[in-house]
């Protein structure tokens, strides 16, 4: 079966916030690359700790991590370099004003000023059904972060960018298209993601190129950005979640590494030794590797417990997926599950990822929706996926929501 365990000479256990440990075991095991992935050990300071010990890291510092760990810090930074892309907001430290400007507004989100694991984000109308509710959610958020953020609503459709780099250099990820909440046709609450998909041409069919320019030129003056504010270049992957709008393309928020599951969609289709790049982009050294994509598209589906986003009973076993190693449009992706000597058995996180892909999406729909159905009927009343991920209609609802949004500022 496959999985990270299987794959490693040695495994080592211990918390994320344990960071003398984790130097003690990169000297242990002569460490030549770390790859980090979560936002916590980099908000946390990995980097900086592993290169003191001489480890080179992929991903930023902890300075850097900042543009993910603090929602105010990433508008503040737009701001003072006059880079495009906010839409209205203020970081509120005390609740004074703070139910006046959300009535100014009167379509609003409200964000925590930290990390909450893509699910603090309360939008009103949807999660928050009144100004008191509203109002009662932000304090609440204020004693215990002592900040919150409180920004207008957007409309429109949402993107990302994963953006690498090594503070010099960068290659900007075919976009992906994330579906966040829990049941076809959008219903549901939000998610880490139930699945994505990206196209052959790189865009996003909802999109024109005046789109992907501007995303693609935040990033970038991003990146100068932070080095120009810390003296520090940014190595890693800058993230980028916009939303395409009738009048332009706004910043939603920033992550400091390789979205999940937008990932699992731009990874199977690089055509560059992984591991060389991260090197590359750890020591700077980034123009010197070849690098490319496949101009092929992909459908990427969660497969999760069938409670999922709620609780689900502990230990409940499932059956693994029969994946054919030698099927080349097809990617299993282990994610949130325990294994003993009696089998593989589903926690309350989503279980694993189906990649397809294709010469279209249509073909990478077709690939990844037939394994992770074959998935439920080996394991009946226990997993689900979303079937509607990827397909011709949800992309064609896409288009003309876009359609009759630029209408209407036209």
């Amino acid at each position: 079966m496959p999985g990270w365990a299987h794959r490693c000479e040695q495994v080592f256990t211990g918390s994320l916030a344990d960071i003398e440990l984790v130097k003690r075991i990169a000297m242990q095991v002569q460490a030549d690359l770390a790859i980090i992935g979560p936002e916590g050990p980099l908000a946390a300071g990995y980097v900086d700790a592993l290169g003191s010990c001489g480890v080179p890291a992929f991903g930023p510092s902890r300075k850097l991590a900042q543009i993910e760990s603090s929602k105010s810090w990433a508008r503040h930074l737009l701001d003072r370099h006059g880079i495009p892309g906010n839409p209205e907001y203020r970081v509120f430290e005390t609740n004074h004003d703070l139910q006046r400007y959300m009535e100014e507004l009167g379509s609003f989100v409200v964000k925590p000023d930290g990390l909450t694991g893509g699910k603090g984000v309360q939008v009103f109308g949807e999660h928050l059904h009144s100004i008191d509710e509203a109002v009662e959610y932000a304090e609440a958020v204020l004693h215990k972060l002592q900040k919150v953020q409180v920004e207008e609503r957007l409309e429109g459709e949402e993107f990302s960018l994963q953006t690498i780099t090594d503070g010099e250099t960068v290659i900007h990820c075919p976009l992906v298209q994330d579906h966040k909440r829990a049941f076809d046709g959008d219903q549901g609450p939000n998610t880490g993601g139930m699945g994505s998909y990206s196209f052959a041409d790189f865009s996003l069919p909802f999109l024109e190129k005046a789109d992907v320019n501007q995303a693609q030129l935040i990033n970038e003056r991003v990146i100068d950005a932070l080095s120009r504010e810390t003296a520090e270049p940014y190595r890693g992957v800058l993230y980028g979640g916009f939303m395409a709008t009738g009048s332009g393309v706004r910043l939603i928020e920033y992550n400091a590494r390789f979205g999940d599951p937008e990932a699992l969609n731009v990874l199977p289709l690089l055509d560059t030794d992984f591991v060389e790049l991260c090197l590359a982009t750890s020591r700077g050294e980034l123009a010197r590797v070849d690098r490319a994509f496949a101009s092929r598209a992909t459908v990427c589906k969660y497969v999760v417990p069938a409670a999922y986003p709620d609780a689900s009973p502990p230990g409940v076993r499932i059956a693994t997926p029969s994946v054919d190693a030698g099927l080349e449009d097809l990617r299993w992706f282990w994610a949130a599950c325990n294994e003993d000597d009696e089998g593989v058995s589903l926690t309350s996180s989503r279980s694993g990822a189906f990649v397809g892909i294709g010469d279209s999406v249509a073909e990478a729909y077709v690939v990844a929706e037939r394994a992770a159905v074959e998935l439920e009927q080996r394991n009946p009343g226990k997993v689900r996926h979303r079937a509607d991920v990827g397909s011709s209609d949800v992309i064609a609802k896409r288009i003309a929501h876009m359609n009759s949004l630029r209408g209407a500022c036209g």
